[in-house]
């Protein structure tokens, strides 16, 4: 990978090390049967585990639920944690990896269904883990395979309901050396971060959409979040966090001044005044809209800043951190863009999905700011900038594979094409950011 991503090359120390891991992992595994097929002796392998979970109506529900842990993508068992799901995931590839899963009838895949396909479901399902050997082979879509579709779904970061649909059944068809190979990838950028990364410390990793606050190496919070699309990706960084603004206002990007607001103006020359934006020039000094020409080839030398308010691009809170690329986190008024199936739709900057609770424990160190007095600012839309007493580290990601220390294997969209594969890019990046309106 390049590394103007902050990738570093996989060393040839690198490889052998986990090659050493890998090795290990394998002698360790008892022989298969000598009279089974591949794919029958991977699923009947006792090593791969117990069931802890029972795939049962009642819990169908928590099967989902199970996927997620406190503990974070980064941190200090990150390497090994993702060493051992590669050497899993070599045994798969070793055994014949899965079967594809596709539907003999125009009727999607659910519970209830009785296909052929379900079939080689419950055989793929067995293979990575997610249904257990005891449920059996048949064409029966019962609660069994809802559980253990929704327990894939969750590792692949779709919503969990038990329903083959196309991106479902896309995740599924990826065959499984594509997926080892996306763990080595992940493998690599894993190796490039150091054992501390503070006490305190927020991380967002951009192919999950999902926002991690980490202190004293447990996840504190965990929010949905908006990146950017893949025309404005949203940019690798190590940096940090120095400030919270509550009620901030927002100046608009070159960028979207000439791609977006440019465009808008020359349908809608009011469009300025109603999205409370106000032109400044150099001395701070309002600038009337009519007096633009808004079909020039060049966009105004002015400064577009949005007022506080609900209709703010930013709505209550802006989190800022030193970077070169003018990106930071944020509220949005558009709250219901979080309920999207990927949610790759910025221009680069981070929205954060109940930022205040982010906000609230950015500034717990921060004397003078409880929740109380913070909600109070809000409600007068003053703009108040708060600096924090200590910087909290701050770390924008690309991990699109990784695995915690209770061996559940996740997996995402390839949203940027990082890893090497076209198959890993699902095509669920639909959407685009639309200008404040």
């Amino acid at each position: 990978m390049s590394k103007k991503n902050g990738i570093e090359p996989f060393s040839r120390r690198s490889f052998l090390r986990s090659a050493v891991t890998f090795g290990a992992a394998a002698l360790a595994a008892p022989a298969l049967a000598q009279n089974a097929t591949p794919l029958e002796a991977l699923i009947n392998d006792r090593s791969r585990g117990n069931w802890d979970d029972q795939f049962d109506a009642k819990a169908a529900a928590r099967t989902a639920a199970a996927v997620q842990s406190n503990t974070p993508i980064l941190g200090p068992d990150s390497v090994p944690n993702i060493q051992q799901a590669i050497a899993q995931y070599q045994s798969i590839v070793a055994n014949g990896g899965w079967p594809q899963v596709t539907p003999t009838s125009q009727q999607p895949l659910q519970i209830g269904v009785t296909d052929p396909a379900v079939q080689s479901l419950r055989q793929h399902l067995m293979v990575t883990g997610d249904l257990p050997r005891e449920a059996g082979i048949s064409s029966s879509f019962d609660s069994y395979v809802d559980g253990a579709v929704k327990r894939f779904q969750a590792r692949h970061g779709l919503p969990p309901d038990g329903v083959i649909g196309d991106f479902t059944q896309k995740a599924m068809n990826i065959p499984a050396n594509v997926r080892l190979q996306q763990l080595n990838t992940n493998l690599v950028r894993l190796q490039t971060f150091p054992s501390d990364l503070g006490r305190r410390h927020v991380m967002v990793n951009i192919p999950a959409t999902r926002v991690e606050a980490v202190e004293d190496g447990q996840v504190a919070l965990r929010h949905e979040a908006i990146v950017g699309r893949e025309s404005r990706p949203t940019h690798i960084i190590n940096s940090k966090i120095y400030e919270v603004i509550l009620n901030p206002y927002w100046t608009a990007p070159r960028s979207i001044i000439i791609k977006d607001i440019m465009p808008l103006m020359r349908k809608d020359p009011t469009y300025l005044t109603k999205s409370n934006i106000r032109l400044l020039d150099g001395k701070g000094q309002e600038v009337a809209p009519e007096t633009i020409d808004w079909n020039s080839d060049k966009a105004p030398d002015l400064m577009f800043r949005q007022d506080p308010g609900k209709t703010n691009a930013m709505a209550s809170t802006k989190i800022n951190f030193h970077n070169p690329n003018n990106e930071y986190m944020h509220d949005t008024p558009e709250q219901g863009l979080f309920n999207k199936l990927m949610r790759f739709d910025s221009s680069g900057c981070v929205r954060v999905q109940n930022v205040r609770d982010l906000a609230t424990w950015l500034l717990a160190e921060t004397p003078g700011w409880p929740r109380q007095h913070i909600e109070q600012v809000i409600s007068t839309r003053v703009n108040t900038p708060i600096t924090l007493a200590t910087e909290v580290p701050v770390y924008f990601v690309y991990i699109s594979a990784w695995s915690a220390a209770d061996g559940i294997v996740q997996f995402r969209d390839d949203i940027y094409n990082l890893d090497g594969n076209s198959q890993l890019a699902l095509d669920t990046t639909q959407g685009m950011e639309q200008p404040v309106q």
